[in-house]
């Protein structure tokens, strides 16, 4: 990670994180459909207003880098399959419904704290700031505690 984290950092001159490719991804499905919309609303002009391309940004090719290379690897040594996994008492209905709520919370929270786990804890680590090494106890801290109330999904 650290090697990837530097040609990260040399290559683009950003760090590592999702949020905010997914955002500019966002940015663009709503350009191509509503683009007054996105002239509009300040916090989107920026990303995409104008003439600007939303998807001319480093992050998103290193998110569509990242899902293509995971598939390739898995299909490359056959481990790609289409599947849910959940416990025996958990139909998997209620997996999905989790999950999707689960990535809505973490993806609300990820625009609010301007950055994903991977921004925080990753770059912001690795430049050493507090605020990222608080966020990661945190995020340790409420999963464990978490942890608890939803164990039964699992089992």
């Amino acid at each position: 990670m650290g090697i990837v984290l530097f040609l990260a950092f040399y290559i683009t001159g950003n760090g590592l994180g999702a949020s905010g490719a997914i955002n500019h991804v966002q940015v663009a499905i709503v350009k191509l459909f509503a683009p007054e919309h996105v002239n509009r609303v300040a916090y989107f002009a920026e990303i995409g207003g104008g003439t600007q391309n939303p998807l001319a940004n480093p992050g998103v090719y290193m998110l569509l880098g990242t899902f293509l290379g995971g598939m390739l690897s898995g299909i490359v040594n056959r481990r790609f399959r289409l599947e849910t996994r959940g416990g025996p008492n958990v139909p998997v209905a209620a997996r999905w419904a989790f999950a999707f709520i689960g990535g809505a919370i973490m993806g609300y929270g990820a625009r609010l704290a301007r950055g994903c786990t991977s921004g925080q804890a990753l770059s912001g680590g690795a430049v050493l700031s507090a605020g990222s090494f608080a966020f990661m106890f945190a995020v340790f801290a409420g999963g464990y505690a978490l942890a608890y109330f939803v164990r039964r999904l699992w089992n």
